[in-house]
């Protein structure tokens, strides 16, 4: 009888874990549901540390654009070129602008699309400026409602929600593939 050979490696087994870890199934749907399941999977943690870190800082930082590059990371939308590795969020509008994945903000989006806000002058970071200073992903669009899943909210993963085309979305990052 031949020994039966296998070769086992991290891409080997990737689709199994995201089967496994999250319950679904990577390449059936161009994607888009993936990002979404990893994304609700991390709703409730607080302080970020698990995406800071792994994006490679020694401590707390301002971490929604690490949130969606470690949800976009588990899905392997950063190695296929799909999704820009990004902790600055007018980084990744550049990117998704540079690469023609950029919808306006006046649209209604699809899920699993980023979404990149500007905040008004009701916040923290001044008035809207034209700049990001915020992003999280599209979990659905209902009724005219944008729902999402976004990190560092209040300094958890939580689920929010936005008119379409409500004047501080900025606009959509489309990933692609």
């Amino acid at each position: 009888m031949e020994p039966i050979s296998l070769v086992f490696n991290e891409d080997n087994y990737s689709p199994l874990w995201m089967s496994v870890i999250y319950g679904i199934k990577l390449g059936g749907s161009g994607g888009s549901d993936d990002i979404v399941a990893v994304a609700l999977s991390q709703i409730g943690n607080v302080g970020g540390e698990p995406y800071w870190s792994w994006y490679g800082f020694n401590s707390r930082v301002e971490w929604c654009a690490c949130f969606v590059s470690w949800c976009a990371n588990e899905c392997g939308y950063i190695e296929s070129g799909a999704v820009p590795l990004y902790a600055y969020c007018p980084f990744g509008v550049d990117w998704f602008k540079s690469h023609c994945q950029w919808m306006d903000g006046s649209e209604a989006p699809e899920p699993g699309m980023i979404i990149f806000f500007d905040w008004d002058d009701r916040g923290s970071s001044g008035k809207q400026d034209g700049s990001a200073d915020h992003t999280g992903i599209v979990e659905r669009v209902e009724d005219g409602i944008v729902y999402t899943v976004e990190g560092n909210s209040s300094d958890g993963c939580r689920e929010r929600q936005y008119a379409v085309g409500h004047h501080e979305i900025l606009g959509y990052g489309v990933i692609s593939g």
